[in-house]
């Protein structure tokens, strides 16, 4: 009696059912994790402030510039990186990436002057960023057609879990017993090993890849993925990019100048330096985090745009209340809580969007183009707070016009419209419903 064998349903390329032996997806949001985790210490600089300026008597504006390049190169080297892979594919980018910020940490150990570290840190290692984060976002993209909010938001969630994991272990172990020197050359080695085993798992999915049992959502339902791939000019030509490029600028601007000011905000009201710890690298890193997986999940549910404007709409009234919560940890725990979860949605449902409105093929450059918003952002927005703090010795201006930027993000999130195809603008609509 001839016997029959039930197929486990897994993961497959419908058009090609014969695809033999690929690995379930899932190892790519873990290729993307690692990638990201290893990047994401570019948040737990601050870790190392302090024994270099106890080393060479440098100045806080001085040792904060570092930063400053890293963002602008990270920023820029975007565009470019994401082109790469959208022409080559992912493996040899991120491993470019990889390669570069354990460089960067590496050389960071013989700093001897400000010129070696701004080349090292900001110039390397904020091209490494941009190479190595170019490519987790468009491999979710297109591997998770039908959960790609979480998906991204997984893989991004690791920018912001690093610093949480690797702040402590740098600031606690490494410094204390080995110095900065070292512990930037076992973090450039640490790094190397993450980012080749995030490179090896990125990959695409092959060509006409569908999950199992998955169909497109109807072009109506609130996250419905374009079916038309928009090149680079195309999507400049939509005016959905402008819309959300400036809210996006704009409101990560308002989450850095209030994240920028946290620490010695919290000094100020007189918080206990345990406490302090405990919001700086557990409650902020988790709602950074949680912002970007939870919100990318609600955002496959709820539609991107009503997910970026429900939590720029909370951040309007966090911002004033994060100030007003003076001595009283736990508002103070709640509000830094929801900051930077409100942040993190951004850095999450922005990607999402971007491969929603104008496709999967050109991703890596298009997100590129809108991602500039946030290197803006990174430049603009702790200047901005530190000219406030300087200008009326207090933290409320800073915190007030936080919630101002976010109030007008929220305004032009309202104006952004789901892009229509090319062929429908020429029929004379700009936009088709709100996603």
């Amino acid at each position: 009696m001839a016997t029959t064998l039930e197929v486990p349903k897994i993961d497959r390329v419908e058009s090609s059912p014969a695809v033999p032996h690929y690995v379930n997806r899932w190892w790519r949001v873990v290729g993307g994790l690692s990638m990201n985790m290893a990047l994401g210490t570019l948040y737990a600089w601050s870790v190392f402030v302090a024994p270099l300026e106890k080393e060479f008597q440098w100045t806080r504006s001085q040792t904060s510039a570092a930063f400053t390049i890293a963002v602008a190169v990270f920023a820029l080297t975007f565009i470019a990186a994401g082109r790469l892979q959208d022409k080559f594919g992912p493996f040899w980018v991120s491993v470019t990436g990889g390669v570069l910020v354990s460089l960067g940490f590496f050389l960071c150990a013989y700093t001897q002057s400000l010129t070696w570290l701004y080349v090292c840190f900001g110039v390397i290692g904020g091209l490494g960023n941009g190479f190595g984060y170019a490519t987790p976002i468009p491999v979710m993209a297109k591997w998770f057609p039908d959960k790609r909010g979480l998906a991204v938001g997984l893989a991004v969630g690791g920018y912001g879990g690093g610093s949480a994991i690797f702040g402590p272990l740098a600031s606690k172990v490494l410094i204390p017993s080995y110095g900065w020197r070292a512990t930037f050359m076992i973090l450039g080695g640490l790094f190397f090993v993450m980012t080749l085993v995030g490179s090896y798992l990125l990959k695409n999915p092959p060509t006409g890849y569908r999950p199992a049992g998955w169909t497109p959502a109807p072009a109506t339902a609130k996250a419905a993925a374009t079916t038309y791939e928009f090149t680079p000019g195309q999507v400049l030509r939509t005016p959905t990019f402008y819309f959300m490029w400036v809210a996006y600028a704009l409101g990560a601007s308002a989450g850095l100048m209030v994240i920028s000011q946290l620490v010695p905000f919290a000094k100020s009201q007189g918080i206990a330096s345990d406490l302090l710890a405990t919001m700086t690298l557990v409650v902020a890193a988790v709602g950074n985090a949680g912002g970007r997986i939870l919100s990318g999940w609600l955002s496959d549910a709820l539609g991107r745009l009503n997910v970026l404007r429900l939590m720029i709409a909370i951040s309007i009234f966090a911002m004033p209340l994060l100030y007003l919560a003076g001595t009283n940890v736990t508002l103070l725990y709640a509000m830094v809580f929801v900051v930077y979860w409100c942040y993190g949605t951004q850095l999450s449902v922005n990607a999402s969007t971007t491969s929603d409105f104008w496709g999967t093929r050109n991703a890596g450059i298009n997100y590129g183009l809108l991602f500039t918003a946030w290197g803006v952002a990174g430049i603009i927005g702790p200047r901005i707070a530190g000219q406030l703090f300087d200008k009326f010795n207090n933290y409320q201006a800073a915190f007030y016009t936080a919630a101002v930027l976010s109030a007008v993000a929220f305004f032009l999130e309202l104006l952004a419209r789901r892009p229509a195809t090319p062929s429908t603008a020429s029929a004379g609509k700009n936009y088709s419903a709100a996603a």
